[in-house]
């Protein structure tokens, strides 16, 4: 973005006028000159406390530059047209990264979205001595170091991302004790890592819990039959990971066979390691010595990406077709759409870059819109996936009766939903997994803040584009975290969304 190139000009100026070189203020900043590189040519994105950090090491308050956020301004009520091509998965992107960490040469990974949680784990991966290049737009190439530096892992990155907790899987394979800070990412509650914990436990690791980091250490690995203790996405994928490097045999069962989870099954299975089971709810993982081998993979597209496009042309009743979409991950959606009236048409199926994900062209018309006769929610796949299930509220407002949406994997988030009764929706909350959405519903525009949680946030700006007049969506790191240039893709088909706080 333009404005990111401007701020990287002023703080290379910056630094230049206090006499550092870059591997001085990467040393201050305690991170990479790489890093820094990237951000002085306006390739990273900056959060607000990263800005204040440069601030204070420059002498120069760059927040007042910047307004310290980005704010949306989303002129709402235009028809959205033509065509929009589905995105690569954020969260297929981080299990790549993190599974990336088991081979010994380079991994060149394709379809990696430049996202601000992409930022915040290639920064972790940088502060621990791992080389990361962007050698095309979306592809980077993948260095490991000869020897770890996990002392020197980026606290400050760590803490925003709950990935971090995946790159435990890798790590026990290259260090016998070392300290992963507390998992982040979006504020909704509590979120245990009790799956991950019991799970590595039973492969032969020890983890305890500090007040601000899990100290982890093993002294020898060993092949297991585990149940998960839930249905996690990521503790299957971080046991996916540890136990590719046990030889002999792990069974993993009572696992969720999501679109990450198998990007992950197919990214490893190119590294040499077999895996039975592949999109069922047991994974047989036939572990190997070493990976030791140049790999090169293509991340497939996001479900989640395809469903916001899906309800954005729902919210704004236009004519609109989404391409690449992960097909057997929306399709218990769209029959659900389709029971409440959606029009819409599918394609013939072709595949995705990494030549297992299944995709098609979906097209969705303007349609009238009925609440369902029993509540949506979401359940471990093959349900309504969790990430899918809030965009289900604002295409709710738009249906005529009371939808139930139940929450339950979250006691915080379906609270948030409610912020969409400043846009004039019609939402009771009736406890903190469930809301009643009453339908349909003009929706008018406002000016909100973003929540701290992706999803949630994410709604909002779909709600405001059917929301006629001009709203103001403040502080949208929480959407940058998710989505590359969504202004511009939007925009693209009709929007009419506007980056403010440029320089």
């Amino acid at each position: 973005m333009e404005h990111t190139k401007k701020l990287g000009i002023l703080i290379k100026q910056m630094r230049e006028d206090k006499g550092y070189t870059q591997s001085d203020f990467a040393h201050q900043m305690k991170t990479s000159q790489s890093a820094i590189a990237r951000i002085e040519k306006g390739e990273q994105n900056l959060s607000a406390d990263q800005l204040k950090k440069i601030s204070a090491l420059l002498g120069r308050s760059l927040i007042k530059v910047t307004n310290t956020t980005d704010d949306f301004k989303i002129v709402g009520g235009k028809k959205l047209s033509g065509t929009i091509e589905t995105n690569t998965s954020k969260n297929g992107a981080l299990g790549l990264f993190c599974a990336s960490l088991l081979n010994k040469q380079q991994t060149i990974l394709h379809g990696i979205p430049r996202i601000e949680e992409i930022s915040r784990i290639i920064e972790i991966f940088e502060s621990i001595g791992v080389k990361v290049e962007w050698i095309q737009q979306n592809t980077v190439k993948i260095t490991p170091p000869k020897k770890f530096i996990l002392d020197d892992m980026n606290p400050e990155s760590a803490s925003r991302i709950r990935s971090i907790l995946m790159m435990i899987g890798a790590l026990i394979h290259v260090s016998k004790k070392f300290d992963i800070p507390h998992a982040g990412g979006c504020k909704m509650g509590q979120r245990t890592i009790a799956a991950h914990k019991y799970g590595l436990e039973s492969l032969g690791v020890k983890i305890k819990t500090k007040e601000s980091h899990y100290e982890i250490t093993n002294t020898k690995l060993k092949p297991a039959d585990i149940v998960l203790y839930e249905a996690s996405d990521t503790a299957t994928e971080n046991l996916l990971i540890a136990s590719a490097l046990i030889p002999g045999v792990t069974t993993l069962r009572f696992t969720p066979p999501n679109y990450q989870v198998q990007e992950v099954c197919f990214f490893l299975q190119k590294c040499g390691v077999q895996i039975d089971g592949i999109g069922t709810s047991t994974l047989v993982v036939h572990g190997v010595k070493e990976i030791n081998t140049p790999i090169e993979y293509h991340n497939s597209e996001d479900p989640i990406e395809s469903m916001m496009f899906i309800a954005s042309a729902i919210v704004t009743n236009s004519t609109l077709t989404i391409t690449r979409c992960p097909i057997d991950f929306l399709s218990l959606e769209l029959l659900k759409l389709e029971k409440m009236g959606l029009k819409y048409k599918k394609s013939d199926i072709y595949f995705s870059k990494n030549g297992s994900t299944r995709l098609c062209d979906i097209t969705v018309y303007p349609s009238t819109l009925v609440a369902p006769n029993d509540k949506i929610h979401a359940s471990a796949y093959p349900g309504i996936n969790t990430d899918n299930l809030p965009f289900f509220v604002p295409i709710a407002t738009q249906a005529k009766g009371s939808v139930l949406i139940h929450d339950w994997m979250w006691e915080n988030r379906a609270i948030y939903f409610t912020e969409l009764n400043k846009l004039g929706a019609d939402i009771v909350l009736a406890d903190p997994h469930r809301v009643f959405v009453n339908g349909p519903r003009p929706l008018k525009a406002n000016q909100i803040v973003c929540p701290p949680a992706l999803r949630p946030a994410m709604i909002i700006l779909v709600a405001m584009l059917g929301a006629k007049g001009t709203s103001i969506l403040r502080n949208v790191y929480a959407i940058n975290r998710g989505y590359e240039n969504i202004a511009e893709r939007l925009n693209a088909i009709g929007a009419d969304v506007t980056l403010l706080n440029e320089m």
